[in-house]
């Protein structure tokens, strides 16, 4: 019983931090599709920090030089340039060497107000995620947080290199661009794996425009909209789910 509430647990911290990356690092920070409250952001930004070790500032950095570059010399990590297998288990180590590119965040963010988690040093937010390793272990013991701890990690990294490598490649296309959309990804990506659409309409909220497309995320952002914490921006996409 334990160790099944202890899984379960372990998943619902990873969808969490799924749902944290879609809403606030992607849809609401990097393309404003959205606005969230201060307090929503600082409590996302939290989480990721000690659950990822994300710094939201990088993370918008590297995405938006994704899109000015998609599938061209340029894009960070580009099924078409590195290779398919490449970005799928080497995503992380792509996104590192573009993230730590000083250049790359000063082009691509200068519109970027930190908050106050921000304001600490470099060093915390970028160890912040063994905070999660102690709040596993303090959860589960020393063994099995260890182990909760390193699962979420190198599921939360496949999960988003998925979206970049196969939901380039492998897929169908609503719109005339290199990404593709996977029903199956987006269910386990927060609608991330609707990346065609995504890549039409880079600063709609939602991402699910046709068909029998889900956008697991799009439902939190209007609970959120309701409780004054998200402002949604007019969708640009209104006549693509009308086509």
């Amino acid at each position: 019983m334990h160790l099944v509430l202890g899984a379960v647990i372990t998943l619902v911290i990873l969808q969490v931090s799924v749902f944290f990356t879609t809403i606030y690092l992607h849809r609401a920070l990097t393309h404003r599709g959205l606005e969230l409250h201060p307090a929503a952001v600082f409590f996302m930004h939290l989480e990721l920090m000690l659950f990822t070790g994300v710094i939201p500032r990088e993370w918008a950095a590297v995405h938006r030089k994704h899109h000015h570059h998609s599938d061209e010399e340029g894009d960070p990590h580009s099924p078409y340039l590195y290779g398919l297998w490449t970005v799928l288990f080497g995503n992380y180590f792509l996104y590192r060497k573009e993230a730590r590119n000083p250049e790359t965040v000063r082009k691509y963010t200068p519109d970027y107000k930190p908050d106050p988690i921000d304001r600490l040093p470099y060093q915390v937010q970028n160890f912040g995620v063994f905070g999660g390793l102690i709040i596993f272990m303090l959860m589960f013991g020393w063994a099995w947080g260890l182990a909760a701890w390193a699962f979420h990690i190198v599921a939360y990294v496949l999960l988003n290199s998925m979206v970049n490598s196969l939901c380039h490649m492998i897929g169908y296309r609503n719109f005339d661009n290199l990404a593709t959309n996977i029903r199956l990804v987006a269910l386990l990506t927060g609608g991330e794996g609707l990346h065609n659409n995504h890549h039409e309409f880079p600063s709609s909220a939602t991402l699910a425009l046709k068909g029998r497309e889900f956008d697991p995320a799009w439902p939190i952002i209007l609970v959120l909209e309701k409780l004054k914490l998200a402002r949604i921006k007019p969708l640009p996409v209104e006549h693509a789910k009308a086509a």
